[in-house]
Order: structure tokens, then sequence, then C-alpha cells
């Protein structure tokens, strides 16, 4: 048929920009709540945060809080296992709609995706056995230190420690084992990876040496979508509000979320 024929040309350019104007206004909350299900990516293998307990089960303060989002948008909760380095390339190739996985926002990082508010905070640190003397970046020159590839660690320590040689593993759990069994002997990490490794390796004597940075964490999402970043927003300072967040984090780290982040509106 030629719609030519039919329509003006002024009708048929009206009825295209019609259609792309429907297409720019769809939004993935539509989708999801459509789909009846929400799929998150959480980078499994992250102690406090998400792991494996007893029974072979998902849990951590990033599962609890996925759960809890799902509840309240009232939809199931599908969670994508990933590894750290995986969490934005999962999110652009659309393997998931958020990603709740220790993520810090970065300005580095969202030049490519979306960040919520900040819903919970994670410290950066080095460590190392206590028999070495080890308070600054340049007393790591030389030495060979151990991170998780593609995270806040990873940039941090690059940057701030050129002298030292980096070795980088794809998670957590085999930056914890190179440690562990003698790999690499010091490491930039988080407290919770430290008592992990304290816990499977006592003999080892391993301490905090220093403190890198604090970052504060955010539920990714793909740019573009602004009724699900205002849906997300609104349920972190809700549930800011409300205490269950750091009623979530308390559980699992020990400790409040700081007021930085509960009191954000």
């Amino acid at each position: 048929m030629n719609l030519k024929k039919i329509f003006p040309r002024s009708c048929i350019a009206a009825l295209t920009f019609g259609v792309f104007a429907h297409s720019a206004m769809a939004d993935q909350l539509d989708d999801i709540k459509k789909a009846g299900k929400v799929r998150v990516a959480i980078a499994m293998g992250t102690p406090l945060f998400s792991y494996a307990d007893e029974n072979l089960q998902p849990t951590g303060s990033d599962v609890d809080t996925a759960k809890q989002l799902a509840q309240d948008l009232g939809v199931k909760l599908e969670i994508v296992s990933i590894t750290n380095a995986a969490r934005v390339p999962t999110l652009q190739a659309n393997r998931a709609d958020l990603v709740i996985a220790d993520l810090s926002i970065t300005p580095e990082r969202q030049k490519v995706i979306d960040f919520s508010v900040p819903y919970a905070v994670i410290t950066i640190m080095v460590g190392g056995p206590k028999s070495m003397q080890i308070k600054d970046y340049a007393d790591l020159n030389g030495k060979r230190i151990g991170l998780t590839r593609a995270t806040v660690n990873d940039t941090l320590t690059t940057q701030m420690a050129k002298g030292a040689e980096i070795v980088r593993y794809e998670d957590d759990a085999t930056l914890i084992t190179s440690m562990v069994t003698g790999q690499v002997e010091i490491f930039s990490s988080t407290p919770s990876n430290l008592q992990e490794m304290i816990k499977k390796a006592p003999g080892k004597n391993l301490e905090l040496k220093f403190a890198q940075k604090d970052f504060d964490l955010g539920i990714a999402l793909n740019k573009n979508q602004p009724k699900l970043k205002e849906w997300v927003d609104n349920w972190v300072v809700a549930n800011h509000k409300n205490g269950k967040l750091n009623a979530i984090y308390k559980k699992y780290h020990g400790r409040d979320l700081p007021a930085s982040i509960t009191k954000v509106q």
C-alpha cells in the first residue's frame, strides 16, 4: 500500500514523529511492571554485601536491599549473578534492569549510567600483615598489591600508588583466596573483606594499614529512564526515612549508615 496516495506528506511525517515520540517516552519502569519481575544484577562473593549462606542461598545487605525493593514495587525479584567487572556492562547490555552491587557513585561511571541517590556506603582501605610498615601510598612503592578489577579500589590505587605492582582479580572471592594462600601479601579492598581474610587465615596477622576513601553507593540504572529513576530515588529516600535501609546495613555490617546518607532528601 502506498501511504503517499492516502495521506499527505505532512500527515505521514506527523505519524512517524508520533511513533518515535511514543518510543522515546517509553520507560523501563513500565516494562518491569508489565513483566511482573525486576532483574537486579548483584556481584555475588562480596562478604557482607552479597554472598551465599550455609544453604547456598544469596544473602547480604545488597541482597536484602534488592528483596525489599522488589517487594515494594510489587514484582518478583530475579537476581542476575555477576562479577564486579561486569556490573556496568551487564546494565548496558540490558541483561538487568538495575544493579545493586556495592557500586560506588563516580564521575566516570555517571558518564555512561545513572545512579539513584545513595543507599549505602563503602570504605576502601589498604591491608596487610602487622609485620609490614605501611602508613600511606609511598610505602607501597616496589610492593605487590592485590585488588578487584574494575572497582574504585582499582581506580584509586592505580592513581595513587604508581610505584606499586598491581595484581588484579576478577572478584572479591578470588582476591580473598589470593591473600589467604599467600599469592599476595598486601591488598586494597574493604573492611568486610579484611574480616573474611582474618577469619580464613588468622595466622597471617592481617590488619588495616590505612583508609583510602569512603564512597557513596548507588543503585545503578541505564540513562534516559526518568520514570524508573524517579521511582528508585523516591524509594531510597522513603526507606532511609523509615529506617529500613539502615536496619539492613546494620544487620550485616554492624554499624549505622552515616547521617550524610540517611538524611538525603
